[in-house]
């Protein structure tokens, strides 16, 4: 499954728009983790039971987003996007979306493998 940022796909053409997907993930530290992140942020610097929480949990958002573009037939998600949010002061919730696609290849599509010159600039050869 191609996943991008990017509304396009260089050297593919979207033949069929299947629609929003996401991955949804609410997470918690355990309060051994809180406790120690608690500690953590007092001298200052990063975190890292929160960084290791948080990229696991887009992971994991990720992984629940390209499983819901499969299920309706995509083989891409293009202009995926994180969301993210606190609740209940406790927990992280992280969405993945974006909109699942069909791409087919396009040799129209394909982006040129030498960039044509300036105009009025000698050819290059």
């Amino acid at each position: 499954m191609i996943i991008a940022t990017a509304p396009y796909i260089a050297g593919y053409r979207v033949s069929e728009t299947k629609g929003q997907v996401f991955g949804l993930v609410v997470r918690s530290r355990g309060l051994g983790g809180n406790l120690v992140a608690g500690l953590r942020s007092i001298v200052g610097g990063e975190i890292h039971e929160y960084t290791s929480l948080l990229e696991d949990t887009r992971r994991q958002a990720i992984d629940r987003m390209v499983q819901n573009a499969a299920l309706v037939g995509a083989n891409a998600v293009i202009s995926m996007r994180f969301d993210s949010s606190e609740l209940a002061g406790t927990m992280s919730e992280i969405v993945a979306y974006g909109t699942a696609v069909v791409l087919v290849a396009d040799a129209a599509a394909m982006p040129p493998t030498v960039p044509p010159p300036a105009p009025g600039a000698p050819p290059v050869e």
